[in-house]
């Protein structure tokens, strides 16, 4: 008799798990698996939406469902259309919703019309509904996600303000001079950055948002309202089922949680006291978890085959983002770009190119670093971090070189 491995979830984990094993995948959207990061490029009319489609599950995934109930005694999921789904192994895929702001204006999950959240197809295509050019836009968080939307929406023609209430753009990623430079970047293509600003709330008329209220009593007009505010991991499911749930899903390193027979992997998932949130980790635990299903499947691999990962001990996530267009912009950070006291740094700045390198070195290991608009030597800082390796004895200045000092 053959194992049943339901998967719940379409993303990034989830579709990736389904390319590697035979599952029933579940996917709660209409579209097939896509790459979300390249949302941003779809939304700027770079990409068509069906040129960032994955590659297709083993089997045909079962779209448009959505799973409401697990049954952890039967061993089924109940889904919203009444239909029951039987498992061996259960694999929680749900990834992470978007956090909707305490904004005045903003009653339950119902949105008004031209306010939209930027994390799937649906938002993006919607977006791309809305945007014109002369259409004015306010993006209200200046993360990742912040800072790519209103990117996108520049290049469509619309008037872009960006709200940010940190000190600066993208701060859990960048030092201070490396945003200083995005923030650069930005206002060149039109966005006006507005940092240390706090949204309050929304106004709106015929339930359609006409203006954004700030802390301070300014009116910033708007037409469209982008909320990237940051997400949080959909746990709902697992928690209704009696799960461990910390931050996430709280998983083991055979990405099980405290029922054996349910694994968690991706943005849902909490290993080690960490929710990553991020693409890298969510295909790692994904590889991880095909090898750790793939003895249920297959039996025993033969000893003389590679032998599988069948730990996950943790990913070390490097973030990389390119700002596509005539004034394009590539950057790149990893680890601790804010050095503690003792640590080495190394800084180099070309301002004709609008480049920025800089690492940080604690006794002989590369803990951290930022490029922007040069990234010739990211591979090679990004190996020589993911490794946790001794540096080579030569000088720091090597590791800022285009070969990144090899």
């Amino acid at each position: 008799m053959s194992t049943r491995i339901v998967v719940v979830g379409g993303g990034t984990a989830g579709a990736r798990l389904a390319q590697r094993l035979p599952v029933t995948l579940l996917g709660e959207e209409s579209h097939a698996p896509y790459n979300r990061v390249l949302l941003a490029d779809v939304l700027a009319g770079r990409y068509a939406p069906e040129v960032i489609a994955l590659p297709e599950p083993r089997e045909p995934a079962r779209l448009g469902v959505r799973a409401v109930r697990i049954d952890r005694v039967a061993r089924t999921v109940e889904c919203a259309d009444g239909s029951l789904v039987a498992y061996d192994r259960l694999v929680l895929a749900t990834g992470s919703a978007p956090v909707l702001p305490p904004l005045r204006g903003l009653r339950g999950a119902r949105l008004p019309s031209g306010v939209h959240p930027f994390r799937t197809l649906e938002d993006c295509l919607a977006l791309r509904e809305l945007v014109r050019p002369g259409v004015r836009a306010v993006v209200v968080g200046g993360g990742l996600l912040g800072v790519s939307a209103a990117r996108a929406l520049a290049q469509l023609g619309a008037e872009v303000v960006l709200t940010q209430q940190g000190e600066r753009l993208m701060e859990r990623q960048l030092d201070e001079q490396s945003s200083a430079l995005l923030r650069e970047h930005l206002s060149a293509l039109g966005v006006e950055v507005h940092t240390e600003c706090r949204v309050s709330g929304l106004r709106q008329h015929d339930n359609a948002v006409t203006a954004v209220e700030l802390a301070d009593g300014f009116v910033l007009d708007a037409q469209v309202v982008v909320l990237a505010c940051g997400v949080r991991p959909r746990v709902a499911l697992a928690r209704e089922a009696g799960l461990d749930i910390r931050t996430g899903v709280v998983v083991d390193d055979e990405l099980r949680t405290s029922d054996p027979y349910i694994h968690a992997i991706g943005d849902c998932a909490e290993h080690d006291g960490q929710v990553y949130g991020l693409a890298g980790p969510a295909l790692d635990q994904a590889d991880v978890l095909a090898d750790v299903l793939a003895d249920l499947l297959h039996g025993p691999r033969a000893p003389h085959r590679t032998p599988p990962r069948t730990r996950y001990t943790g990913t070390r996530a490097l973030t990389r983002l390119t700002l596509p267009g005539t004034e394009s912009l590539d950057l790149a950070a990893f680890g601790e770009t804010t050095p503690a006291p003792g640590d080495d740094v190394v800084q180099l700045t070309d301002a004709t190119q609008r480049a920025y390198r800089k690492v940080v070195v604690r006794g002989d290991r590369l803990v951290g670093g930022v490029l922007l608009g040069d990234l010739a030597a990211v591979g090679t800082l990004a190996r020589a971090w993911e490794g946790d390796e001794a540096l080579p004895d030569a000088p720091l200045l090597h590791l800022l070189t285009h070969d990144g000092g090899s």
